[in-house]
């Protein structure tokens, strides 16, 4: 094995201090076990401000919606609701969940292909409907009428964007209906204005081009032209998710991490992968075919630049920042971040349980966890693991990079935290932990099961008081609430808050 190939994770400073504070992460892991899921509830009412000030910088009103799928987390969504942040919700449980955790309908939006249980919750209680289609529309229409409630308020979700003068190509999706559909979908919305209150249009696209998505946003004004001049009056425009994290510190270690990996596929350096796995890419006698799968875990704009760069952007044909022509018609903006608002949000934990040499200078680690519990890799994100010794290194013993395959501990040759090759600044011994950072959005449970009877991972959220202490508590036991929220904080408070009380009665 030639020298180390790292793909060091990007840490922001709340991450990276709670990722050095070994022995606070070791009381966690050994009272709670492995693998352990630990978040930062603070952190996504920092992202959600980040969104809020690119609205401000752009003078654009609307709404930021969380989208709930990229996390099952009780602490980051009921923290959310503290804010002035709004959720995403695309099912039946999200949208209970949200309930729940403090979220008033008028800041819930519901997404998604829906069936007939969560469109007669979501009308009962007033939320925002995203539309997929005109079945869906006829069949909340029914339900509004049948149960005798409001008008509820839609959006409808287009694709398949096109644009005279610009050469692209529309993106397909199985997703919403393709805009050149839209007449006869208007046709539908007009037969239904007593059970249906038109709110404006929406895309989501699964990618990360700009220019995609600034013909999408375009696209979506001329729609928005075609509803006024039925008499209707559209206010909105959603343009879904897609900012994006990045996840890496350094954009070199992905270019050359990527590039060898090219050279390993094509039989030009030794292996960089479990049995010669190409994440997508595969050698055909000599050429490179296929394509990498893999998310661009270095990004250098992604999150609230990710948008503040598309909405600078000048549309393609019509010339003027997207922005503007928002302001111009008085249009309101959604958005529906979800990993971006995840970011450096949490961290999994996984006890180090069996360390092997194997073939090649390379070692077998075996880890307290399955690949479901930490679906980094599904999600096609690569980024190294911190080690957290659970004794200090001594003094003078400089370290030494150590390559290593990572397995889970399940009786499945497939059981594989990472079917690559992962470089390690030292062999970590029995008993230390893997810290895998920033998995808070989409990784920690999107795919977690419950194989050879284990539980799922535990979940705690971590915060740090006025004196700079970490404090903890199970996630469903996480309210964002302040010390004097929770109890008085001397007698004196509690008798003038009792004198306070009988002065009015």
């Amino acid at each position: 094995m030639r020298g180390p190939l790292y793909l060091q994770p990007r840490l922001d400073p709340g991450l990276a201090s709670l990722t050095r504070d070994t022995r606070f992460l070791h009381s966690l892991a050994d009272g709670l076990g492995t693998p352990l899921n630990v978040l930062l509830p603070d952190r996504i009412a920092e992202n959600a401000a980040r969104f809020r000030e690119v609205y401000r910088a752009h003078r654009l009103g609307g709404e930021v919606f969380f989208a709930h799928k990229a996390t099952r987390s009780s602490a980051l969504v009921r923290r959310l609701a503290a804010t002035g942040c709004a959720v995403d919700v695309a099912s039946l449980q999200e949208l209970q969940h949200a309930l729940a955790c403090g979220f008033a309908p008028d800041r819930i939006g519901a997404t998604g292909p829906k069936d007939p249980d969560f469109l007669w919750l979501g009308a009962r209680t007033g939320v925002r409907f995203q539309v997929e289609g005109p079945a869906e529309l006829e069949l909340l229409a029914r339900l509004v009428r049948r149960h005798a409630l409001p008008r509820a308020r839609v959006l409808l979700r287009l694709s398949g964007f096109t644009s005279t003068g610009v050469r692209a190509r529309p993106r397909r999706s199985r997703f919403g209906t393709p805009v050149a559909e839209l007449p006869a979908l208007l046709d539908t919305v007009e037969r239904h204005t007593d059970a249906l209150d038109l709110l404006g249009v929406g895309y989501h696209l699964d990618t990360v081009s700009l220019d995609e998505k600034a013909l999408a946003l375009e696209g979506c004004v001329r729609a928005m032209d075609d509803c006024l001049a039925r008499g209707l009056r559209p206010r909105v425009i959603d343009i879904g998710g897609g900012y994006g994290t990045s996840y890496l510190a350094d954009g070199a270690q992905w270019d050359t991490y990527t590039t060898e990996l090219t050279r390993a596929v094509l039989g030009r350096r030794p292996p960089l992968t479990w049995r010669d796995h190409g994440y997508g890419l595969r050698n055909e006698g000599g050429t490179l075919a296929g394509s990498l799968g893999l998310y661009p875990a270095y990004r250098p704009t992604a999150g609230a630049d990710y948008l503040d760069a598309l909405l600078a952007m000048p549309a393609p044909t019509l010339g003027r920042p997207l922005a503007t022509l928002l302001l111009e018609n008085l249009y309101d903006l959604y958005t529906e971040p979800g990993r971006a608002l995840a970011d450096q949000c949490g961290a999994t934990l996984a006890r180090v349980v069996e360390t092997r040499p194997a073939d090649g200078g390379t070692w077998h680690l075996r880890l307290d966890m399955s690949a479901a519990d930490c679906a980094v890799e599904d999600h096609g994100v690569l980024m190294d693991p911190l080690v957290v010794p659970r004794t200090p290194v001594p003094e003078g013993t400089g370290p030494e990079p150590v390559a290593v395959h990572l397995f889970g501990g399940l009786c499945l040759e497939s059981d594989l935290i990472t079917k690559r090759v992962v470089f390690l600044p030292r062999l970590p011994r029995p008993g230390d932990l893997l810290c895998f950072a920033n998995t808070a959005g989409y990784c920690m449970d999107f795919s977690a099961h419950h194989a050879q009877s284990r539980p799922g991972a535990r979940k705690v959220a971590v915060t740090v008081d006025a004196a700079g202490d970490r404090r903890w508590s199970l996630d469903e036991d996480y309210w964002p609430l302040t010390p004097e929220d929770a109890h008085y904080a001397d007698h004196a408070a509690y008798a003038d808050h009792a004198a306070a009380e009988g002065a009015t009665e």
